[in-house]
């Protein structure tokens, strides 16, 4: 098993790349292979005790900036860091890719060069989100802004799939977002695939309203990209300043700060559960290969789980078990 960890990509790429593969790799005892350039890569590792045995360095000499068109600096910049450590997934040199750069060439990397699954319609980003009870897995997480049922059938396919291999979750129950409880509530879209996943095998228990999804209310959450990247960045803005406002009341006078010291211990726990870096990354469903995409600030401690999640895809075989269950979906069909 190897990891190609695109090591240019993030906002402190290639530090906390490089420091996070070094950290995976001595707690694994994972090969990690770096990819980007060669000279900046060396001299990380030149500052680091790590296992020779284990880490190695691709050249790629190119990088694709967050603001650059993801499709087009994708298929002109042959030799990015992420196309590159794509490639490596694609030839058999690696077995699962790692990278906290621009997200839609994160994606459009591995659909341009590992390819979707046979009958899979459009991969999908599942974002696992912490919750009261543990975590929900939520996709589409923003790769696919406009969807038909039979797409939100196959991210609920492919998220139960996660749920169960990765997760650990037993017999996930799949839940459709969507502005009521009542089934005959929605729009065109989720009143569709309200009756679709009705009639899949899968453990549908029906319309999660938003307000429920802290609370655990499902397991698998599926809803367009557009509405799924919209829940997920409105969450990591409302828990940074709910935060902001904890801090702000917690120090506002001497007896404040008195109990601010008593409860500092919970509140650490809390900031921890709440930590995208305990996660590490999302896994692009879909593709033909792991494929896992991290956020753009990720630290050495998010590049590390991130690789772990790609470890446990790879055990658990969910790129085979998606493909498995998708034929045997569109069989019946």
């Amino acid at each position: 098993m190897r990891i190609a960890v695109d090591a240019m990509g993030g906002d402190y790429a290639p530090h906390e790349a490089v420091l996070g593969a070094v950290e995976a790799a001595k707690e694994w005892s994972v090969p990690v292979i770096l990819v980007g350039r060669e000279e900046e890569l060396k001299r990380e590792l030149a500052s680091l005790e790590y296992p020779s045995d284990l880490i190695s360095i691709v050249n790629a000499e190119e990088t694709i900036g967050m603001n650059e068109p993801p499709a087009t600096a994708v298929r002109k910049k042959r030799n990015s860091s992420i196309v590159v450590a794509n490639r490596l997934v694609k030839d058999g040199e690696a077995d699962a890719i790692v990278s906290a750069g621009n997200t839609g060439a994160a994606m459009a990397a591995s659909l341009l060069t590992l390819g979707r699954i046979p009958g899979v319609s459009r991969p999908a980003i599942a974002i696992p989100m912490p919750t009261v009870k543990g975590v929900t897995v939520l996709l589409d997480a923003g790769a696919n802004a406009d969807c038909d049922p039979e797409d939100l059938l196959q991210f609920a396919i492919m998220g139960s799939i996660y749920a169960e291999a990765v997760l650990k979750i037993t017999g996930p129950k799949v839940g459709l977002l969507n502005i009521g409880e009542e089934e005959e509530k929605g729009n065109r879209l989720t009143l569709a695939t309200y009756g679709r996943l009705k009639e899949s095998s899968l453990h549908f228990i029906g319309n999660i309203e938003g307000r429920d999804i802290p609370f655990g209310a499902c397991d698998v959450l599926v809803c367009d990209g557009f509405v799924g990247n919209t829940i997920l960045k409105f969450t990591e803005g409302f828990a940074t300043a709910l935060f902001c406002l904890m801090k702000e009341a917690l120090l506002s006078t001497t007896r404040t700060k008195l109990g601010a010291l008593l409860i500092k211990p919970g509140l650490k726990s809390l900031k921890a559960r709440m930590d995208y870096s305990e996660y590490g990354g999302a896994p692009l469903l879909g593709v033909r290969g792991v494929s896992i995409i991290s956020h753009g600030s990720s630290n050495a401690k998010a590049f590390k789980n991130a690789i772990l999640s790609g470890i446990n895809a790879i055990n658990e075989d969910v790129t085979g078990k998606i493909h498995k269950l998708i034929a045997a979906d569109q069989k019946k069909s």
